[in-house]
Formats: structure tokens, C-alpha cells, sequence
């Protein structure tokens, strides 16, 4: 069973959403971290990659320094302000809409690349056929998902995630990332994963 978040209003939040260690990547070691996932995650060569739901632009300007061309969707003004100052001179746009139905028309990607999303909306299978239509032949959803809390649990369990994809892709690899300490700043005790679905 998918749990849902309540709705967080996305605006108010921006001005301190990259205190979070995993957030703003300000903290070396975590970027470093991260940085090192995504090299695992996406192509070896210079790709077209469509970040959904990318708030502050750090995993954007992560995989923009890594070659990559990013186009970054948030519907968030404050967060979309916030991820085009960070991209500010790359290969990089960032543009408001909904990352449901993201606003990039007949372009194809050869990656979607969406962290701690997938929780927050009401029809996983839907969405996620709609994003595997966004990419090319070959291309790769990656997925940063999780569960989080124990009195009121919100995410999406790998299992039922890797269930959804399986039709829908070629190849699924699960990454367990609740270990990784250097990933979050912290320890953490639940579920944090990466899935990666090639097409």
C-alpha cells in the first residue's frame, strides 16, 4: 500500500529546504555522496535528463556537472527561482509545471530522473507510464523513493515499486540506500532505495 503525504506548500518551504543535509548538498561529503550515485545511475555519456519534481535544483546541477543536459520541473515558483539560480550558465532549463504531465511537449529524454515524488501522487502505475513515454528507446527511469515514519509511514516500499516497473521495463535494478550514511548526513533507520528501470 502507497501511504501520501500531506500537501506541503512547496513555496513557503523553499527558503530553508536546503538546510536538509540531502537537500542542498552543501556539505561535501554529502555531494560527494551523491555525486558518486549518480555517475552509477546515469549514462557514461552526455545525456538528455528531465529532473521531475527537482525543488532546488541539486541533483540537476549534480548531473549538469557530470555533462549532462537537464531540463528540471518543479510547480513551484520558489523552487523553480531557486534551481535556475543554481544552473545559472549550464546546459540547463528549469521550468514550472506539474511533473504528472511535465510541460516538455514531444521531446524525449534518455533519462527521468525523480527523487522523493512518486510517494506524493495519487497514481503511481498511471505516472509512471507516462514518464517511460517521455523517454527514448534505451532510455532509464531513476528513482529515488523510500518509506518514511513509523507512526504514520509515507513512501512507496521497493517491493510494490519494482511490481509496477516490471511490465513496464526491460531491466530493474534496486540500489538499498538506508545504509549510506553519507548520503543523508545522518543515520537513518528506514527505507531508502534507488531504482533504476531501463526501457
Amino acid at each position: 500500500m502507497v501511504a501520501h503525504r500531506t500537501e506541503v506548500d512547496w513555496d513557503a518551504a523553499a527558503d530553508t529546504f536546503d538546510d536538509e543535509p540531502d537537500h542542498g548538498l552543501r556539505d561535501p561529503g554529502v555531494r560527494a555522496a551523491w555525486a558518486a550515485r549518480l555517475r552509477t545511475w546515469l549514462p557514461d555519456r552526455p545525456a538528455d535528463v528531465l529532473d521531475l519534481g527537482c525543488g532546488t535544483g541539486s541533483l540537476s546541477l549534480l548531473a549538469s556537472e557530470q555533462g549532462h543536459r537537464v531540463t528540471g520541473v518543479d510547480r513551484s515558483p520558489a523552487m523553480v527561482d531557486r534551481a535556475r539560480a543554481k544552473l545559472a550558465g549550464r546546459d540547463a532549463v528549469v521550468l514550472p509545471g506539474d511533473a504528472e504531465a511535465p510541460p516538455v511537449g514531444e521531446q524525449r529524454f534518455d533519462v527521468v530522473l525523480v527523487r522523493h515524488l512518486l510517494r506524493a501522487l495519487p497514481d503511481p502505475t498511471r505516472v509512471l507510464r507516462h514518464w517511460r513515454d517521455l523517454l527514448r528507446p534505451g532510455g532509464r527511469l531513476v528513482l529515488v523513493e523510500g518509506v518514511w515514519g513509523t507512526l504514520g509511514p509515507a513512501g512507496i516500499p521497493a517491493d510494490l515499486l519494482t511490481g509496477l516497473l516490471a511490465p513496464l521495463a526491460r531491466q530493474v535494478r534496486l540500489d538499498p540506500l538506508s545504509g549510506d550514511e553519507a548520503l543523508w548526513g545522518k543515520t537513518v533507520h528506514d527505507e531508502r532505495y534507488a531504482v533504476v528501470a531501463v526501457v
